[in-house]
C-alpha cells in the first residue's frame, strides 16, 4: 500500500510516521495507535453529527442521535475498514496475528479512528472532515431516516415471537486477556431455526448484539 493512499483516499502525509502508527497495534509496538484512536473517535463523531444535523433538519435531537450512533459504530467501521482492505495492512503482534486479529472487528474499528486522528494531526480539520466524509459517503448513502431505533437484540427477540419461536440463547464462549484489554466471545442461538453465530468484543453487550444482528443477517436469508 503507497502509504498515500488509504481507505480508499488519496492523502498526502506531512509527517509519514502518524500514518504508519494509525496502522500499528498495541501487540506490536509501545508506539501504537490507541491515542490516535481515542483522537479519531471524537472527530469522527463531531463530524457526522455536523452532518446529519445539515443534512436532516427535520429530525430530532433523538433521532439524529441514534443515526449517528449507526454509522460511527465499531460494526460500520469494521465493515468501512474490510471494504478497504485495510486489514491487510496492519503492524500486528505475532499473538494478534496468529488469532485473526487482522479480521477482528474491534481491531478494524480502532484503526479506522486512527488513521482519522492521523489525518486530523497532518492535515487539520477541514482536510479530516473532507476525508472522513469521502471514506464514509457509501454508508451515508444508505442512511435511513425512517429505520428502527431498536437495537439488533430486540429485533431478534420480537421476529421470533412473531413466528411463535423460543427467545434466543445468548452463551459466553471465551474470554482473554486481562482488565481493559479482555475480549468476550458471546454465541447467539436460535435453536428452531438451527442458526448460530459468534461475536468477539472487548465489550460483553456489544458482542451479543452483533451475534445478534449477524442471526438477523442470517435469518432474513432463509
Amino acid at each position: 500500500m503507497e502509504m498515500d493512499n488509504i481507505l480508499g483516499q488519496r492523502v498526502s502525509f506531512n509527517d509519514v510516521s502518524l500514518l504508519r502508527q494509525a496502522l500499528t497495534h498495541r501487540s506490536a509496538n509501545k508506539i501504537n495507535n490507541e491515542r490516535l484512536e481515542f483522537l479519531g473517535d471524537s472527530v469522527l463523531g463531531f463530524v457526522i453529527a455536523k452532518w446529519l444535523y445539515s443534512t436532516y433538519p427535520q429530525l430530532s435531537e433523538g433521532k439524529l442521535t441514534r443515526m449517528r450512533s449507526g454509522l460511527v459504530k465499531g460494526d460500520t467501521l469494521a465493515e468501512i475498514a474490510r471494504y478497504n482492505k485495510l486489514g491487510d495492512h496492519l503492524n500486528l503482534g505475532v499473538g494478534e496475528l496468529k488469532s485473526g486479529g487482522f479480521n477482528r472487528a474491534s481491531v478494524l474499528a480502532d484503526a479506522v479512528e486512527a488513521v482519522f486522528g492521523a489525518v486530523l494531526l497532518d492535515k487539520g480539520f477541514d482536510e479530516v472532515e473532507r476525508f472522513i466524509l469521502a471514506v464514509l459517503d457509501p454508508w451515508l448513502q444508505k442512511v435511513d431516516p425512517n429505520m428502527s431505533d431498536k437495537d439488533a437484540k430486540t429485533r431478534l427477540q420480537e421476529y421470533l415471537q412473531k413466528k411463535g419461536m423460543k427467545a434466543p440463547k445468548y452463551i459466553l464462549l471465551t474470554t482473554h486477556g486481562k482488565d481493559h484489554l479482555m475480549a468476550f466471545t458471546m454465541e447467539c442461538i436460535v435453536e428452531e431455526l438451527n442458526v448460530t453465530k459468534k461475536a468477539v468484543h472487548r465489550s460483553r453487550k456489544k458482542a451479543e448484539q452483533q451475534a445478534a444482528q449477524l442471526v438477523l443477517n442470517k435469518i432474513e436469508k432463509l
